[in-house]
């Protein structure tokens, strides 16, 4: 714990939050860096070997990282309030993939949110049923194709805006504004990409 910077004051969590909402990448960083002493805290009721501190903290600071990117600076309630639950989620999203075959892949699991907290889930690609045990396996199948997809169907450039807008191969995910500032183009030009990209993926389905 010794080892974390220390965490931000009510004041410094208000100007980087402000910074952050202007576009400034630097005040990301630094709010999620002053706020790792909270996932080494929230991490010590889940742990029991030294090897699930080291995978429980990679894991709390993806979900750290989830929730500076939703969070929203209007409501009434503090950044690391906030942080926790999606810490937590990330923790028990963990623990529930844990108990399925090894390298499944399964279409109920968060590939995203965006920055208004809606989460993204494969099946919002994939649109079909997926109540009996049959579909199911389809559905695997399905997501393996989705993901061939993405490297043979797209252009270069949907496949980028694709990859970094929903945190596809566990990559970070962004923000419309901040693809859009990454690769120099527009916002409304990220936003018709990514529509391309979608509908070109939704065809093979």
């Amino acid at each position: 714990m010794n080892s974390f910077p220390q965490p931000l004051t009510t004041a410094e969590e208000q100007y980087y939050l402000q910074k952050y909402t202007e576009g400034d990448l630097e005040a990301k960083h630094i709010l999620i860096e002053r706020n790792l002493r909270l996932v080494a805290h929230i991490i010590k009721k889940y742990q029991t070997t030294e090897e699930d501190a080291e995978d429980f903290l990679s894991i709390g600071t993806i979900g750290l990282i989830k929730a500076v990117v939703t969070f929203d600076p209007e409501k009434s309630v503090r950044l690391g309030t906030y942080a926790a639950r999606c810490i937590e989620n990330e923790i028990l999203m963990y623990f529930r993939s844990r108990k399925k075959t090894s390298k499944e892949v399964s279409l109920y699991e968060p590939i995203g949110t965006d920055r208004e907290g809606n989460e993204i889930q494969l099946f919002d690609i994939i649109e079909t049923d997926t109540d009996d045990a049959h579909q199911n396996a389809v559905l695997k199948q399905d997501v393996r194709l989705l993901y061939s997809k993405v490297e043979s169907a797209l252009s270069p450039r949907e496949r980028l805006v694709l990859k970094m807008r929903y945190g596809l191969y566990n990559e970070e995910e962004y923000t419309q504004r901040e693809i859009a500032k990454r690769l120099g183009i527009s916002r409304s030009y990220v936003s018709r990409i990514e529509k391309s990209a979608i509908e070109k993926l939704r065809a093979f389905f």
